[in-house]
């Protein structure tokens, strides 16, 4: 290949390019042929019956879970107890439960694509809860009387499909699901209309030129045709169709002559519902569709053929013409010793030999990048003694300064990845601009809101230069400030006179940004040799022993007096490091929890969402930070420890309100107000003590009151209602009813027989 001319390389390429969609399209057109013989064809249109059948089968299965889902949940049994309209629409809670069956009722709709409307009959009630019209009497409602002749012969606990036309003319397919005892408590029926033209987008889904389309339930009743006028009627009376019907294969396809055409019908019978799936094409214009089809691709074959020939010869004589004055003019300036070649195999070797030389000075450019700036002072910070060090840093003397970001948990918070990288770049440019002639700085990123400089200058400098970098970084701090919007620490390490000690420089360095815990925020501190053993420590363990015996009376005052009296002695003592502060804050919160849990206080809900503490004291940076948190703290315990005995006189005062004045009309939010809490807060507590709603526990008491009433006195039954609090005997007799299972009549009879 290597010796064959580029053009006529081209060529054969380009030609093969044309010859590949031919070889495409004569395979093509020889598979339609075959798929659309009249063997194929009967299959083909059974399958798409078929898929049409599930892909209906699938959505009204769905709906009949989601039918059955909404019939398990406890939805119903709120409003069980409301067997008249007016009841329903009696007060707020009422109507707030009727609607939230309708919305449920809604949610069911959106469901499923094609839902007309749907309702809900609870049994022996007087009205509906329905999408089209709400909450509505019976009377308002169109009938439900066909509801009991669609439930005859039903097996199972599962619901019927049953086609009908709606009063407002609309055909529908409507799914009638009763409530079961397995589902739930209350007895009542769910209506779910599905609208037969969506019946009828799925039976048309896979739809293949003039296909017809029709649905049969299992006695031959049209449920779903493109003649709206034959729907309901009796299908059979089509052409062909009792015929299909009679078949005993549940699927299967046949070709009959009908006026002149032949046609191919095709059915299939669900095995779920017993309908029937029927379909019929013609099969003259299917076949007439495959004939043009295969002329059309023979003359399509043959011209891309003639044109694709001419078209290869023309594209590869132009394409290698630039190619080609590339090769005579790379032989005119250089010899690369290449014969016998085509023009190829030549550019090949000349590019393998460019790539080699680039490869050489990459190698050589990667090299100068390892002596830059920034891989000079990583190297240098690391402890590593770069190769030329004197080329990043031709001085003896070195100091480190470290730019520390003050709050940096704050300002991660609030900034995203992209913003942070580009402070890093901006501030590192700026910070190594901000320093004269004759100091030479290299700011490289450090660590988490750390960027270390390191300054190289002469060291009969010194001394002058220690006037114009303290002017520098002043300048460094207000700059930070305006970009950053944090204030930001710096710490200046000694000088030092060997690239060997810039590690401990940096360490230095370090130690003096921890001091920002006493000093404050936004210094600037430069080292100052001490001795080891100048340093105070402190333990102030009295207190602690304070902080927590006002714990344990509740008293915040004390507990905040104690914490700034911790402050000050910190704050008075010049010596103090760092650890020592830690190990104070550190062991003060562990005595704390630990107090707690010694007597059996959980700790875990008032920490709860803190994260770690000790992480959290670690990451503060001065004692401002460090007192705040240690307020938020106690006050969260304490506020904590006071809601457990709120809660419990709360409580009896509420129990004991209830017990004087249910006979009477009780605003619970006027209640709540009363007792001095929030209405929702009460309820929670009498839940939590009782077990049971306000509602329910006030009538609760009311019925007990009424069962003493009815064997001590002869008062009537109207007059025990009002003397409990029931305003009609209807309410009284249906509250009764509810908690003792019969009526106070019955009860009082009961009693009476046993005594």
């Amino acid at each position: 290949m290597k010796k064959i001319p580029m053009i006529l390389q081209l060529a054969l390429i380009l030609f093969c390019i044309m010859a590949i969609p031919t070889a495409i399209l004569t395979w093509y057109s020889g598979s339609q042929i075959i798929e659309n013989s009249e063997a194929a064809i009967g299959e083909s249109t059974l399958a798409g019956l078929n898929a049409n059948r599930k892909l209906n089968e699938n959505a009204l299965a769905n709906l009949a879970q989601d039918t059955s889902r909404l019939a398990a949940t406890n939805i119903f049994d709120r409003i069980r107890s409301y067997e008249t309209y007016d009841e329903i629409n009696s007060n707020y809670n009422s109507v707030s439960l009727a609607l939230s069956v309708t919305k449920e009722l809604l949610n069911l709709n959106r469901r499923v694509d094609g839902v007309y409307s749907s309702f809900f009959y609870l049994n022996d009630s007087d009205y509906v809860f329905s999408t089209d019209n709400s909450i509505t009497t019976l009377e308002r409602y169109e009938s439900i009387s066909w509801i009991t002749a669609a439930l005859e012969g039903r097996r199972g606990i599962s619901g019927v499909w049953v086609p009908r036309k709606l009063e407002s003319g609309i055909n529908v397919v409507s799914y009638v699901y009763p409530l079961n005892r397995l589902s739930s408590t209350t007895s009542g029926i769910i209506v779910v209309n599905m609208k037969e033209s969506q019946i009828g987008k799925y039976l048309h889904e896979t739809e293949v030129g003039d296909s017809n389309y029709l649905l049969l339930d299992g006695s031959g009743k049209v449920i779903s045709y493109s003649d709206q006028s034959l729907l309901l009627t009796d299908g059979r009376q089509l052409p062909y169709l009792q015929e299909i019907l009679n078949q005993e294969a549940s699927e299967g396809y046949t070709f009959r002559e009908l006026d002149g055409n032949r046609m191919v019908y095709a059915w299939s019978r669900s095995s779920i519902s017993g309908w029937w799936n029927v379909s019929w094409s013609s099969m003259d214009k299917l076949m007439m569709k495959s004939r043009d089809m295969q002329g059309n691709i023979v003359l399509l074959t043959s011209a891309i053929i003639l044109l694709g020939t001419a078209l290869a010869i023309f594209l590869a004589t132009w394409l290698s013409r630039p190619l080609r004055q590339l090769v005579r003019t790379i032989r005119l300036k250089s010899d690369l010793g290449v014969v016998n070649k085509n023009e190829l195999a030549f550019l090949d070797l000349a590019f393998k030999r460019m790539q080699e030389e680039e490869e050489s000075l990459f190698r050589l450019l990667q090299e100068r990048e390892q002596d830059t700036r920034s891989l000079a002072a990583h190297r240098l910070l690391r402890g590593e003694i770069p190769p030329r060090i004197t080329e990043a840093f031709p001085e003896a003397c070195y100091r480190i300064v470290i730019v520390s970001i003050d709050q940096y948990r704050r300002y991660v918070g609030n900034t995203n990845v992209e913003t942070r990288s580009y402070h890093r770049y901006l501030l590192n440019a700026k910070y190594e601009s901000f320093f004269p002639e004759g100091i030479l700085a290299r700011s490289v990123y450090h660590n988490d809101g750390c960027i270390v400089i390191v300054l190289n200058f002469a060291p009969e400098e010194e001394g002058q230069n220690l006037l114009l970098i303290r002017q520098a970084l002043e300048k460094i701090r207000d700059e930070s400030l305006a970009l950053l919007e944090h204030s930001v620490t710096i710490g200046v390490s000694d000088a030092a006179d060997a690239p060997e000690l810039v590690t401990h420089r940096l360490f230095e360095a370090m130690e003096l940004i921890k001091q920002r815990m006493i000093i404050g925020a936004g210094s600037i501190m430069y080292w100052e040799k001490e001795a080891e053993n100048n340093r105070k420590y402190i333990d102030p363990e009295s207190s602690e022993r304070r902080i927590l015996n006002y714990l344990d009376v509740g008293n915040l005052d004390g507990i905040f007096k104690e914490l700034q009296g911790i402050r000050n002695l910190i704050s008075s003592e010049d010596k103090i490091s760092y650890d020592n502060i830690m190990f104070i804050y550190n062991q003060l919160m562990g005595a704390t929890i630990k107090h707690l849990r010694e007597n059996h206080i959980a700790t875990g809900r008032m920490i709860m969402g803190k994260g770690n503490v000790y992480s959290n004291l670690a990451a503060m940076d001065t004692l401002d930070e460090l007192e705040e948190y240690l307020h938020e703290f106690y006050c969260e315990i304490v506020q904590s420890l006071d809601r457990s005995t709120h809660e419990t006189n709360h409580g009896e005062r509420i129990i004991h309100y209830l017990k004087e004045h249910y006979r009477e009309e009780i605003v619970f939010e006027d209640m709540a107000k009363e007792i001095g809490i929030s209405y929702s807060y009460m309820r929670k507590i009498v839940y939590e003590q009782t077990g049971k709603s306000m509602i329910d526990f006030v009538n609760q008491l009311r019925i007990e009151q009424a069962k003493e009433l009815l064997m001590d006195t002869e008062l009537s039954i109207k007059q025990i209602a009002a003397e409990v609090g029931y305003y009609n005997v209807q309410s009284f007799n249906r509250f009764f009813r509810k908690y003792e299972g019969m009526p106070p009549s019955s009860y009082k009879s009961a009693k009476s027989k046993s005594s």
